[in-house]
């Protein structure tokens, strides 16, 4: 398992899991969230159960709320020189996935290595954790994500990060009809990361499921790759996914002589156990 351990404790931790729920640190708050991987039951021993600063409740019905406690309407935390700004929104987000600071470390690093500039190519990105570490790292993204809300929290990490002034650019839209046109334009990206959800929507409506839309998604992407490409990261949250059913994707559909395709969970270590808890799988093909 690839373990994002790479966090200061004051920023960000897993304090303890029990009964479906994870306890969290977010720099000086607490938050008590629902996790399907927490089927245990054990014991809640950690003292922070009891003074957490806000929880999200599931309902029956779908979906849920938060109980806000004493938490501010938006904070900051830190992940080595990169800053997040924080808030509790829809669906028990807090705008950042922590578990992807394991990928962020390991694509500033393919950055760093490679020796000349870098041209990458964020899908479903989010509030921008991939582009952030990129931008970093000295390469030049171009930031795709359906939500423009998500890009606008985006480019707010970015400044609090000291990258405004970075080669990137913002785009809210499709991925996939991006992805078409740019290959129409016949434009090309050295790196590509792509961090789609189980099930989501596009801004006018367009449905996206992981399982049907994947393996189309890649095979058009791969032909958006350089003729010196550094690497393709594909994550994924769909349960029914195994690391290995990434990795099978990528090394099918990239084909490239000499490169290398590792396929494994991703997790979180958790204090109180000692344990990792597991957040989902990631594909990683490279040269």
């Amino acid at each position: 398992m690839w373990v994002a351990d790479g966090w200061n404790k004051n920023e960000y931790e897993v304090l303890d899991t029990s009964c479906g729920e994870k306890l969290e640190r977010w720099g000086g708050y607490v938050l008590i969230r629902p996790d399907p991987q927490v089927i245990w039951k054990t014991e809640r021993k950690a003292p922070e159960w009891r003074r957490a600063n806000g929880i999200y409740h599931r309902s029956t019905k779908g979906g849920g709320s938060w109980e806000i406690k004493d938490l501010p309407k938006q904070w900051d935390i830190h992940y080595k020189e990169l800053t997040f700004r924080l808030q509790p929104f829809a669906f028990k987000h807090t705008g950042v996935f922590p578990e992807q600071a394991v990928n962020w470390d390991w694509m500033a690093g393919k950055v760093r290595q490679a020796g000349h500039k870098i041209k990458a190519l964020n899908l479903f990105a989010y509030t921008g954790g991939a582009t952030l570490a990129l931008l970093n790292a000295g390469a030049s993204v171009t930031h795709v994500d359906a939500s423009k809300g998500m890009v606008t929290w985006a480019k707010e990490n970015a400044c609090a990060s000291g990258l405004a002034d970075k080669p990137v650019r913002w785009l809210v839209d499709d991925c996939r009809k991006f992805v078409e046109r740019e290959i129409r334009r016949g434009n090309t990206y050295d790196a590509i990361v792509m961090d789609p959800p189980s099930y989501g929507r596009g801004p006018k409506g367009e449905v996206w499921q992981m399982e049907d839309a994947i393996f189309e998604l890649v095979m058009l992407c791969g032909k958006l790759l350089s003729d010196d490409p550094l690497f393709f990261v594909l994550n994924s949250y769909t349960t029914g996914l195994a690391p290995a059913v990434l990795k099978y994707i990528l090394s099918e559909v990239l084909r490239t002589k000499n490169s290398s395709c590792e396929a494994d969970e991703i997790g979180l270590p958790v204090r109180s156990s000692g344990l990792v808890l597991p957040c989902g799988a990631c594909g990683r093909w490279y040269m």
